[in-house]
């Protein structure tokens, strides 16, 4: 009898030019907790997709319960048993618990031939959810009210609702506290107990001997191993996850001046980062390093005037910022490429045109008039220089690929002329050859004076690409390396030094 819940048999998921898994075989037992890890690209998060049914393989099998299924959407890995926690959390802020929890499936009661919501049937089915969780929370509370913490429990009673032999959660802990993280180890527990097979994604090396039985790592797309949690010390982790490692050379003529343009002194905001203090080089590529949550995102965000800041000071060529706000660190010349491009950089309905001149609107605009004697020559000369890959910038940018979106990105904030670009996650998402791309951007705007704060969760390019990288722990810088001789593993292991 097979005793694995969940069971991958030679599984392969190809793309045009990568292969994101090669024939992986794994199983998922009844009552263990399996955490998956690896660096990003690695393969989890197309592992994931495969489960939840979102994407199809290649080729391979999928067993449940010791038998062949198919997959092909969300619904039927529900009617399997498999059930998914994501990162990014899925409700609906104005809805109730209860509303959340049974959402597009919500029990109907019909009464003088009217069908209506049985909210009685609702209220006590999600009691009886949460107490076997043994959850104390009001099924008639607002999710809006609650605390990320209490909405991941949210998250994960949705999931069980389903009564799923199969649970995925996708990074759990990515947004909570020491204290919510241990309640939300033991709600794990009790899951697993119950005697679902957990599959814990994570990239908090750290929280595994509390959380995880065995573990599995990827990296690019091939699975390296399958290890008790026993075995798992820190530097096997590593080991596995990055095996041998050369990063490319930035080029030598690439070079920070000593002349500062950026001093943050003591910047501080609360539950986000605490006394951070650094300072920017004409011409520097500074490398912000970091897990998921230490901060960083953050960092670069009230920097740009995009958030407000509690306390400290930012000075710009020697001058301080009394208020930071978008409008104000734009004229001085601070730009910020953000993380999510789809969301907050582009407009995905305007054209690659409109989405190139938007930073600067008034250089092609005149009495509230946009004139395309003036857009035209922008855009070319940014298509030609940045070697974005549109054949009609008057078509929606939202037909670009990915690198060729960014690089729009980039291009409308250059044409503002920057002193100062807040890079954040600028190669996320894109292939290899538009990361190169991106690199070298940066490198020949360094060789023109601007200077750019890099933030990548590829470490890797961190060492390839910037003059000096400082490393972001739980909203505090805690380190300054410079990228010279250093491998890929010890940086990884100084992102991780405030863990052990």
């Amino acid at each position: 009898m097979n005793s694995f819940n969940l069971q991958t048999v030679n599984i392969t998921k190809k793309y045009p030019g990568t292969i994101a898994l090669n024939n992986i075989n794994l199983g998922f037992k009844s009552g263990e907790i399996h955490a998956i890890i690896g660096k990003n690209g690695a393969g989890k998060s197309t592992l994931i997709k495969i489960f939840s049914g979102a994407i199809q393989p290649t080729s391979g099998s999928i067993l449940v319960n010791g038998k062949n299924v198919v997959l092909r959407s969300p619904r039927d890995s529900f009617r399997n048993g498999i059930s998914t926690v994501y990162q990014e959390l899925s409700l609906v802020p104005e809805m109730t618990v209860a509303e959340n929890i049974f959402l597009g499936r919500l029990p109907k009661t019909k009464k003088l031939g009217v069908t209506t919501i049985d909210w009685p049937k609702v209220y006590a089915q999600t009691e009886e959810i949460l107490k076997s969780l043994n959850v104390d929370l009001d099924p008639k509370i607002k999710i809006a009210n609650l605390g990320v913490a209490q909405q991941q429990i949210v998250e994960i009673a949705k999931a069980m609702s389903y009564n799923p032999s199969v649970l995925m959660l996708d990074e759990p802990t990515s947004a909570l506290a020491q204290e919510e993280t241990e309640s939300l180890f033991k709600l794990i527990r009790r899951l697993a107990d119950k005697g679902a097979a957990v599959i814990y994604i994570s990239h908090r090396l750290h929280e595994l001997p509390r959380i995880a039985d065995v573990v599995s790592v990827l990296r690019d797309g091939d699975l390296i191993d399958t290890i008790s949690i026993s075995e798992a010390t820190p530097k096997i982790l590593t080991d596995l996850m990055f095996g041998e490692t050369v990063p490319n050379v930035r080029p030598s003529e690439v070079f920070a001046t000593n002349e500062p343009i950026l001093e943050i002194n003591h910047l501080t905001s609360a539950r986000k980062f605490n006394d951070v203090s650094f300072t920017l080089h004409k011409g520097e590529i500074l490398g912000l390093a970091g897990m998921v949550g230490s901060g960083r995102t953050e960092l670069l965000r009230a920097i740009s005037g995009a958030d407000s800041y509690d306390s400290g000071e930012i000075i710009i060529n020697g001058k301080s910022i009394k208020k930071a706000s978008p409008a104000i660190m734009k004229n001085l010349g601070v730009c910020l490429t953000p993380e999510d491009r789809n969301e907050e950089g582009l407009v995905q309905q305007m054209s690659t045109s409109d989405n190139i001149c938007l930073a600067a609107m008034k250089d092609i605009s005149l009495h509230g008039m946009i004139w395309k004697s003036r857009q035209d020559p922008i855009v070319e000369k940014t298509v030609n220089d940045l070697d974005i890959a549109v054949v009609d910038p008057e078509v929606s940018v939202s037909y670009l690929s990915g690198g060729n979106q960014q690089k729009v990105i980039v291009g409308n904030w250059l044409n503002t002329n920057p002193k100062i670009m807040l890079l954040d996650e600028p190669t996320r998402g894109i292939d290899v050859q538009a990361k190169q791309q991106i690199f070298s951007i940066t490198w020949k705007l360094s060789k023109e004076g601007i200077s750019s704060i890099f933030v990548s969760s590829e470490l890797e390019e961190l060492i390839e690409v910037c003059h000096r990288i400082l490393i972001m722990y739980n909203g505090r810088i805690i380190n300054e390396v410079s990228p010279d001789g250093l491998s890929l593993t010890k940086l990884f292991e100084l992102c991780m030094e405030g863990e052990f």
